[in-house]
């Protein structure tokens, strides 16, 4: 029978259960000892992988940790423990570590699947509830994480446990990221496709279309200029030396709405007179995250970009910068 409870209950239920998984990670990060520091010790001197196995939920942390490792620099794969029994236990070779995950410890696959790694020679770290377990016997290292109760009343759901696997791998992988010093370009090189790996390495010659870039000379006629603009949708043109092409100014077409408000006889007005000298610009080498930095804290939507010799290159525009996910 579905009971309709209301929303005070449902709302008091969900803080209880969020509340009990955050007091029962702080016990844990209480509990912790000397052994975390070997396992990360051990982890960090592993000449192979870190192998992280186990069945059902455990085996799902597992399989999201070794994410968390490799985008880390952790260089880790995932064996399920009852793959490993028919034939998938040939992936892994004698440098690697073995971390094996269960809240009982007596899992039957990771039973049966512990002899035959030790037989191999590999390092084997175990992640368990259960402090008396087979697994917790046997294995070389051991992180105990006590949980005194999962989240349903009837104590079966894998949810706590689940919650101080996963805390407990992810500060691992912090742990160990630390200590090799892995830095922000080192993550980018994980996630070239993800916003923030653009964040991380993206240029803002990466974006910006230097083939045929608007732009006219100091002399361009309002004609020019408007055909210039409308015709590179840009919403600017450049105004450049004709010699040199140092950028002396940009037209936006706020610029051509403020013209019309003014006095000037636009039958003679040329883009010197229409111009804004000194236009705000950046770098080609410069990171994308710069530019739209600039762009917020002078409130415009355009930037000139310019090479060493600040010579223009193009026009990025805030669309550019959106376009790619950045933000």
């Amino acid at each position: 029978m579905v009971k309709h409870p209301s929303s005070h209950d449902v709302l008091r239920q969900a803080r209880q259960i969020l509340e009990g998984q955050g007091a029962a990670l702080t016990h844990v990060s209480r509990t912790l000892d000397e052994r975390y520091t070997q396992c990360v010790t051990l982890m960090l001197s592993c000449k192979g992988r870190i192998v992280l196995s186990g069945i059902g939920k455990s085996a799902l942390v597992a399989r999201k940790l070794v994410a968390t490792f490799n985008s880390t620099g952790t260089n880790s794969i995932f064996l399920h423990a009852a793959d490993a029994l028919h034939g998938d236990l040939g992936m892994v070779s004698e440098d690697d570590v073995i971390m094996l995950l269960s809240k009982s410890g007596e899992t039957s696959e990771l039973k049966a699947l512990l002899p035959l790694l030790r037989l191999r020679g590999n390092a084997i770290i175990c992640m368990v509830s259960n402090p008396t377990s087979f697994l917790a016997r046997s294995a070389d290292l051991c992180l105990y994480l006590p949980v005194q109760q999962e989240s349903d009343a009837n104590n079966l759901v894998p949810t706590v446990s689940a919650t101080v696997q996963m805390a407990t791998g992810h500060a691992l992988a912090i742990s160990l990221m630390e200590m090799r010093s892995f830095s922000a370009s080192d993550f980018a090189k994980s996630h070239p496709g993800g916003s923030l790996g653009k964040q991380l390495y993206l240029r803002v010659r990466d974006i910006v279309t230097q083939e045929d870039p608007p732009l006219v000379s100091p002399q361009a006629s309002l004609r020019q200029v408007i055909v210039e603009i409308s015709s590179k949708r840009r919403g600017a043109t450049a105004v450049c030396h004709d010699g040199t092409g140092v950028v002396l100014g940009i037209i936006t077409d706020g610029d051509l709405r403020r013209m019309l408000e003014s006095n000037l006889d636009l039958s003679t007005v040329t883009a010197q007179q229409l111009m804004s000298a000194q236009p705000k610009s950046i770098g080609a080498d410069e990171m994308a995250t710069a530019a739209l930095l600039r762009m917020r804290e002078n409130s415009i939507t355009q930037l000139v970009v310019t090479n060493g010799d600040q010579q223009y290159l193009g026009l990025i525009h805030l669309h550019d910068i959106l376009r790619e996910g950045i933000v």
